[in-house]
């Protein structure tokens, strides 16, 4: 088994510095270009199932690249990006002044981080381990997944085999990146990681 991990276009909140979490706003032009460059990319890869993130700049991200491919978008929302609750639509600077200690454990020392009416990054972790699980159990040879920045970054270290404070040392993959893990046996091998050759 192949997954291609990829995490959605760039939004307009990215643009502005806001955390997204369980909200929304929608791709931006490049968001939108970021997605067909990738969906041109693997024009000639065949997907036994896509699996993508519930919210919408997840899903559209997916349904780009899926292009005219007969396949089934899974939305599940184990994919989901990490809730932020009351972070959510805060610009970073912003959120770094009022929550100084939270955002610095949040950075930091991720187990430690408790949010104001989210997730912890154990609760991330659990759903992002559940949806790995059912991607695994679709047996598919070529297996397309589209989420999110800090979602892509518990799969990639539970991938990777790393202890789930480690997530703290990955970083965000830009969007529509294309990251490419092979299954050998017990162990996940890293094919590609973080690319964007194909902008």
């Amino acid at each position: 088994m192949r997954l291609y991990i990829t995490r959605h276009g760039q939004t307009k909140w990215n643009t502005e510095g806001r955390l997204q979490g369980w909200m929304n706003s929608p791709l931006t032009p490049k968001g939108l270009k970021g997605a067909e460059q990738l969906r041109d990319a693997l024009k000639d890869v065949h997907f036994d199932a896509i699996y993508s993130s519930d919210q919408y700049r997840a899903v559209k991200t997916a349904e780009i690249i899926n292009g005219h491919r007969e396949v089934e978008i899974r939305q599940i929302m184990e994919l989901r990006e990490i809730g932020f609750g009351l972070w959510e639509g805060q610009r970073l600077v912003d959120i770094k002044k009022k929550y100084s200690e939270e955002f610095h454990n949040y950075m930091n020392k991720p187990l430690a981080y408790k949010s104001y009416g989210g997730e912890s990054v154990e609760e991330l972790f659990e759903r992002v381990e559940k949806a790995l699980h059912m991607v695994m159990e679709s047996g598919g040879e070529n297996v397309l997944i589209v989420a999110h920045g800090v979602s892509i970054k518990a799969l990639i270290t539970i991938l990777k085999g790393l202890p789930r404070a480690a997530i703290s040392e990955l970083p965000v993959f830009p969007g529509t990146s294309l990251s490419i893990f092979k299954r050998n046996e017990d162990l996940w091998e890293i094919e590609l990681e973080a690319d964007t050759s194909h902008f």
